[in-house]
C-alpha cells in the first residue's frame, strides 16, 4: 500500500516539475521574443523618433545626433588616388599660400618662402558629409574632414642679419569642416556654373617647427612668429568667410566672392567679478574683441589695473562679411607686465542673434573656453552694447554711436525751439506742444565709476567715497552706497528725478568720503 502512495506521489511530483520546467521555457522564448522585438524597433527609429519620446535635457552630454553621412566608400578610392592628388594639389596650394605668408611675414624676417612642399603619403579621411539648406541658389556642402599625415614641407627663411634657417613643419595634425558650395545653377551641363570652397570649422590644427640641422630656441621669438604666421595665413586665405571660387562654366562670378554686408558697432562698457590671476593685489584686466581673429582686425582696450570690476567704455567697429554665421569673440586677460597675459575668461555672441539696426544691451558669462559648454566656475561677466547695421541701412536709420548722434531727446527739444523761433501763423499748438516736452519730464542718472580720486583717509592712505545726487530746485535726493577702501569706485547705479522745469532746474553732484567720525566732501559737479 505504502508503495502504491508513494508511487503515485513521484509521478504527481514528476509531471507537476515538468508541467512547471515546460511554462518557465515557455515564458523565457516569448521575453526573449518580445526583446528581440523591442530591440529591431530601436533599430528602425529614427533621429526624429528618438527625439520624440525623449526631451534634450534627458540625453548625456556625450550624445550627439549628427546630421553627417559615412563616407567610407570615398576614403577608399580617395588612398587610391592619393599620389596624383599629391602632385597635383601640391603646387596649386603652394602658389597660393606664399604671397599670403609674405603678407603676415614677421617684420623679423626678411623673406619666407616655401623650399619644399609635398602633401606626403598619408591621405586625409573625410569622417562626414551634409548638406546645408541655406535658402539661397545652388547646392551646399560640408565635409568633415580629418589628417594626420607625413608631408614635407620645408620654409626658407632668411634674417635681415644674413642668416638663412631651414625649417621644417612636422606633425601636423587637422581636424575641420570644408563646406562646398555649387553656384550657380544653371541650364547646362553639369548644371552648376562654379564651385566655391572654404574651411567653414577649424577644429584643430596643430604642428611643430624644426630647424634642419639645428636649434631654434637660438632666436628668442622665432619660433612664435613663424607659428602665428601660419596660422594668421591659414585664416586668411581661406577659413570662412573667405572662399575660394573655380569657375566650370564661362561667366562673371565676381558676387561669389567675399563682400562686407555690413558693420557691427560695439561698446565694451564695463565686466564685473573677474576672477583675480595676482597672488599680490588684483588684477589688471584688459579685453581683446575680433571677429575674425586676425592682427589687423583685433581691438584691444586699455588696461585697468589693480581692478575686479572695470569699466572702459570703449568704442570699436567691425567689418562683417557673414552675419548668419560669424559671431563676435571677446577675451578677457590679466596683464603680466613683460610676461605673456593670463586668460582670465572669455566669451561669444552670435551676429544672427542680433537684431539689425536696433541697440542691444548684453551680458556675457564669461568661460574658459568657448568650445566646452559646461563651465560652472564663476569668472565673472562683461557688459557690451551691440548694433549691427547691414549694408543699405543708413537710409532713414540714425545710428545711436555715431558722433552726429550726441544730443539727447531734451537737447533736440531745445534745437528745434531754437530754430523755430519764429512760429508760423496757425502753429500755436505746435509751440505749447513743444514747451510742455521741454519742462517736464524723468531724468535718469547712472552712476557708474570715478578713477584716481585722492586719499582722504589718514590712516591708510585710501578712502570709503559714495555720491550725493541732488536736484537743486525740488530738493530731491538719492545716495549711491560706499564703496570701502578704495580710490577707483564702481557703483553703477541708476537714479531717476522728476523734473518738473527742465529750462532751470540743475543737477548737483557731490562726491564724499564717509568716515565714522564724520565726512569730507571732495567735489561738486553741477548738470
Amino acid at each position: 500500500m505504502s508503495f502504491v502512495a508513494g508511487l503515485v506521489i513521484g509521478l504527481v511530483v514528476g509531471l507537476a516539475l515538468i508541467v512547471a520546467f515546460v511554462r518557465s521555457e515557455n515564458a523565457r522564448s516569448k521575453h526573449r521574443s518580445d526583446l528581440a522585438t523591442t530591440i529591431a524597433a530601436f533599430a528602425r527609429m529614427t533621429v526624429e523618433d528618438s527625439r520624440k519620446l525623449l526631451s534634450p535635457e534627458y540625453y548625456p552630454s556625450w550624445v550627439v545626433f549628427s546630421q553627417r553621412q559615412k563616407l567610407t566608400w570615398l576614403n577608399v578610392h580617395l588612398q587610391k588616388i592619393w599620389p596624383y592628388v599629391n602632385e597635383a594639389a601640391s603646387e596649386l596650394i603652394k602658389a597660393s599660400v606664399e604671397p599670403v605668408l609674405e603678407q603676415y611675414r614677421p617684420a623679423i624676417l626678411a623673406s619666407l618662402t616655401f623650399s619644399k612642399f609635398t602633401l606626403g603619403t598619408v591621405a586625409p579621411q573625410f569622417t562626414g558629409v551634409s548638406i546645408i539648406d541655406d535658402g539661397s541658389e545652388g547646392i551646399t556642402m560640408e565635409l568633415a574632414m580629418q589628417w594626420d599625415g607625413n608631408p614635407s614641407i620645408i620654409l626658407d627663411i632668411k634674417t635681415y642679419l644674413g642668416v638663412a634657417l631651414p625649417v621644417q613643419v612636422k606633425n601636423i595634425g587637422f581636424t575641420g569642416v570644408f563646406r562646398l558650395i555649387f553656384r550657380p545653377m544653371v541650364d547646362e551641363f553639369p548644371c552648376f556654373g562654379a564651385v566655391s570652397f572654404s574651411l567653414r570649422q577649424k577644429q584643430k590644427l596643430d604642428f611643430t617647427l624644426k630647424v634642419v640641422g639645428g636649434d631654434m630656441s637660438k632666436i628668442p621669438g622665432l619660433s612664435d612668429a613663424i607659428e602665428s604666421t601660419i596660422k594668421d595665413a591659414v585664416e586668411d586665405s581661406i577659413t570662412w568667410p573667405v572662399r575660394k571660387v573655380i569657375p566650370i562654366l564661362p561667366g562673371d562670378y565676381s558676387d561669389l566672392e567675399l563682400k562686407p554686408v555690413g558693420k557691427l558697432e560695439v561698446k565694451l562698457v564695463q565686466a564685473k567679478e573677474l576672477t583675480n590671476k595676482d597672488i599680490i593685489g588684483k588684477s589688471d584686466p584688459y579685453a581683446v574683441l575680433y571677429v575674425r581673429p586676425l592682427r589687423d582686425r583685433m581691438k584691444k582696450s586699455r588696461t585697468i589695473n589693480n581692478q575686479l570690476n572695470p569699466v572702459w567704455n570703449e568704442h570699436f567697429e567691425f567689418v562683417i562679411e557673414d552675419a548668419s554665421t560669424q559671431h563676435l569673440v571677446v577675451k578677457i586677460y590679466d596683464d603680466e607686465g613683460l610676461q605673456s597675459s593670463e586668460l582670465i575668461g572669455c566669451a561669444q555672441v552670435q551676429l544672427c542673434e542680433l537684431q539689425p539696426g536696433k541697440v542691444q544691451d548684453v551680458w556675457l558669462k564669461l568661460v574658459k573656453d568657448l568650445e566646452i559648454q559646461r563651465d560652472n566656475k564663476k569668472r565673472g561677466e562683461v557688459h557690451l552694447e551691440l548694433l549691427y547695421c547691414p549694408n543699405g541701412m543708413q537710409n532713414g536709420f540714425t545710428n545711436p554711436f555715431a558722433h552726429s548722434f550726441s544730443m539727447t531727446s531734451l537737447e533736440k527739444a531745445f534745437k528745434s525751439g531754437a530754430d523755430g523761433g519764429n512760429d508760423p501763423v496757425g502753429n500755436g499748438d505746435e509751440g505749447n506742444k513743444r514747451r510742455e516736452v521741454i519742462v517736464r519730464g524723468v531724468l535718469s542718472v547712472t552712476v557708474i565709476s570715478a578713477e584716481d580720486l585722492a586719499p582722504a583717509d589718514l590712516m591708510g592712505g585710501k578712502a570709503d567715497p559714495y555720491v550725493v545726487l541732488t536736484l537743486k530746485k525740488t530738493e530731491s535726493k538719492n545716495k549711491t552706497r560706499v564703496v570701502n577702501d578704495s580710490l577707483n569706485p564702481v557703483w553703477n547705479q541708476t537714479f531717476d528725478f522728476v523734473v518738473e522745469d527742465g529750462l532751470h532746474d540743475m543737477l548737483v553732484l557731490e562726491l564724499w568720503d564717509h568716515d565714522t567720525f564724520g565726512k569730507v566732501r571732495y567735489l561738486v559737479f553741477l548738470i
